[in-house]
């Protein structure tokens, strides 16, 4: 699995960091950050989950 996101299209929701804190984060500017790009297996439902859940749909997982 692997994890991109278009900051750009970032609206700072928070929703990413606070299902996924493992892999997402958010900087200064509240905008999302990617802190592991190929994160464990174990964590695919909450990527999945922080993905669905993103109001600007900002985060893309690839197999």
């Amino acid at each position: 699995m692997r994890v991109t996101t278009e900051r750009a299209r970032c609206v700072g929701s928070g929703q990413c960091a606070l299902l996924s804190p493992e892999v997402f984060d958010q900087d200064d500017d509240g905008l999302v950050t990617v802190l592991r790009e190929e994160p464990a297996e174990e964590l695919r439902e909450q990527v999945l989950q922080a993905a669905d859940l993103c109001p600007s749909r900002t985060i893309r997982v690839r197999d």
